[in-house]
């Protein structure tokens, strides 16, 4: 496995700033995890005037995965953990290339059989 995980937090109440300041705490955790990296995830043109050469979007984080580990179960663990902790109302969107979850807080069976299917489609078998 060599692909990267595109992690955006939805919160309806949040403005741009907010959803960065909850993206680097939820970043900190991810880092804790043997991953490549965790960034702000980029797209499109960069505002005339700033640096970089493409924009960052508010509240989404690029995850890049080590080929050959087993990480992914991993970042969904930390995700839920996180979104349990940080209160209602808030969900996260995991995608890898096009396929899309999205986490909540809850901790219910049906969202725990999805995840286990997401992470079997993008981990291999050995999960």
């Amino acid at each position: 496995m060599d692909e990267d995980v595109r992690v955006g937090i939805v919160d309806d109440g949040a403005n741009d700033e907010q959803l960065e300041v909850l993206a680097l705490l939820l970043r900190q955790e991810l880092l804790m995890l043997d991953v490549r990296s965790v960034e702000p995830y980029r797209e499109g043109e960069a505002p005339d005037g700033s640096r970089g050469g493409l924009a960052a979007i508010a509240g989404v984080l690029s995850v890049s995965l080590a080929p050959g580990l087993q990480v992914l179960g991993s970042v969904v663990t930390v995700v839920r953990d996180w979104l349990r902790r940080s209160g209602t109302g808030r969900t996260v969107k995991l995608t890898i290339e096009g396929d899309v979850i999205e986490l909540s807080g809850a901790s219910d069976e049906v969202q725990q059989q999805l995840v286990d299917a997401f992470v079997r489609r993008h981990a291999g078998a050995d999960v």
